[in-house]
């Protein structure tokens, strides 16, 4: 077998690869020769039929799985043994000539094919000690934790019927039928709704138009639908509500408690308070997590500067683009309504994509050569979190991810990364700083308030900016039936 460079530009490489046909035929043979004590041919005793025959019955089905063969496995043997990894699956092509191809068939003619790949470049690990990183920490203070619980405790909070107007912090339940233009729209009807006043689930004006109805009231509400209402063809528009009161109710005081706890499925209320105190601390510790990420990130993205193979740019980037084409299909707008072009869009995007791909092999070659691993539990465990995401859709998930090539990537390369950016951060330079939670989570409102201003996969893309080993691969979660249209952005 000959192996011969035609190109090497840059990442790209093209090689030709011949096997004589004196190989391929006495492959051919070997096959045969194994085939004539299987086969069971009619006139011939089991064992005893002449190779000639079987040549001239099977030899050329018998060639074809051999090409194929070849093909689907040289290709890396061959890569693997030029010291070369593929950054993506390597193109193969044979001739497309008829002559020549049944000419192979026949052992007539040399077999050649061509491959063309691109190689991940080789990346020459720096010594992280100039990498610095601030670790903001929050302190949860007893007003948070029991300010968080009163929120909770809404959830297990009891009513009384009461008599007279309703009034904010009353709820009440109702029969309402939406229309816009006089005409009934989908999803804005409901029997026996519940709605708290000022709990702000329902659209802008519609709580404020119930305060002073009682029981037995009959109204007609009007209000106007956000410009940025999801649903497209209600958005902006104006519409009304004919509303049945049939229950005003009292809330009952709140008070935190052992009884609340138990209420909440806990046997004391240090219980409640411990738990909750767990959660926002959590809370807060991906947030400081992430944000050190984002750090160390950047300066390595500052670190490793060298070319990345345009197969898997290409391939970040069209994942990044369709979400975006998503996004704006599902809010109705277009680049011109964020303030941008597509033009400049697709650069801003395409960059993005470069940093993603560029990050994600600096992790992999930290983390190989620092041998991290991903456990089978690890993975399992990974697997569990995806079922316990899809309500409903686990036989589906299931069915994915033993089906699917390359799937089990999508669950490995997050725990990866994790574990690699755990490695780092024994060996960077981390300073912790006690903020409060305000200045915490400010530089991601600022960055919220400043990405409201570009095209709507900054919002996305852009905050996964992080995620250098690209997005989940994984089924998306099917989108939630429509709420009820009369139940707003607040939800």
């Amino acid at each position: 077998m000959q192996v011969i460079e035609t190109l090497a530009e840059g990442l790209k490489r093209e090689i030709k690869v011949v096997i004589p046909a004196a190989d391929m035929k006495a492959r051919l043979d070997e096959r045969l020769a194994d085939a004539k004590d299987k086969v069971r041919i009619n006139g011939f005793r089991p064992g005893k039929v002449p190779v000639a025959h079987l040549k001239k019955m099977y030899g050329k089905s018998i060639m074809a799985d051999l090409v194929n063969e070849l093909v689907r496995e040289k290709p890396s043997e061959i890569i693997s043994s030029r010291g070369e990894k593929s950054a993506t699956q390597p193109s193969v092509s044979m001739t497309e000539d008829q002559d020549e191809a049944e000419k192979i068939l026949s052992a007539e003619a040399d077999f050649e094919f061509n491959v063309a790949y691109e190689v991940i470049p080789a990346i020459e690990l720096k010594s992280n000690d100039g990498i610095n990183v601030t670790r903001e920490v929050v302190e949860v203070t007893e007003d948070e934790v029991t300010e968080q619980i009163l929120k909770i405790a809404e959830s297990a909070r009891s009513y009384e019927t009461k008599k007279g107007k309703a009034a904010e912090g009353d709820r009440v339940t109702m029969n309402y039928l939406g229309k816009v233009d006089g005409v009934a729209f989908d999803g804005g009807a409901a029997e026996d709704a519940e709605l708290v006043i000022g709990s702000g689930r329902f659209i802008p004006g519609f709580e404020d138009q119930l305060v002073g109805v009682k029981a037995g009231d009959e109204k007609t509400i009007t209000v106007t639908f956000p410009t940025e209402y999801p649903a497209a063809e209600l958005a902006g528009k104006e519409a009304t509500f004919d509303i049945t009161v049939k229950e005003v109710a009292a809330a009952a005081d709140v008070e935190i408690n052992d009884e609340l706890a138990t209420k909440l499925g806990l046997e004391s209320a240090e219980k409640l308070k411990e738990i909750v105190r767990g959660q926002i601390e959590s809370q807060y510790g991906n947030v400081t997590r992430q944000k050190v990420k984002r750090q160390i990130l950047d300066q390595l993205d500052e670190l490793y500067k060298f070319d990345t193979p345009a197969g898997l740019v290409d391939a970040e980037f069209d994942n990044i683009w369709r979400q975006i084409n998503t996004d704006l299909a599902q809010s109705g707008k277009t680049f011109a309504d964020e303030d941008t072009t597509e033009e400049e869009a697709r650069e801003e995007y395409r960059k993005l994509a470069e940093r993603r791909v560029r990050l994600g092999l600096v992790l992999s070659e930290i983390g190989e050569k620092a041998g991290v691993e991903v456990t089978e539990e690890e993975m399992q465990r990974a697997l569990f979190q995806q079922l316990q995401q899809f309500p409903g859709q686990q036989k589906e998930i299931l069915d994915y991810f033993r089906n699917t090539p390359g799937a089990s990537a999508s669950l490995r390369a997050p725990i990866f990364e994790e574990k690699v950016i755990d490695k780092l951060l024994t060996e960077v330079s981390v300073t912790d700083k006690t903020v409060s939670k305000e200045e915490l989570l400010a530089d991601d409102a600022e960055e919220g308030a400043e990405t409201k201003k570009k095209a709507p996969a900054k919002k996305k893309a852009a905050a996964k900016a992080d995620a250098a080993e690209g997005e989940e691969a994984a089924p998306k979660k099917k989108a939630p039936a429509k709420k009820k249209a009369a139940e707003g952005d607040a939800e």
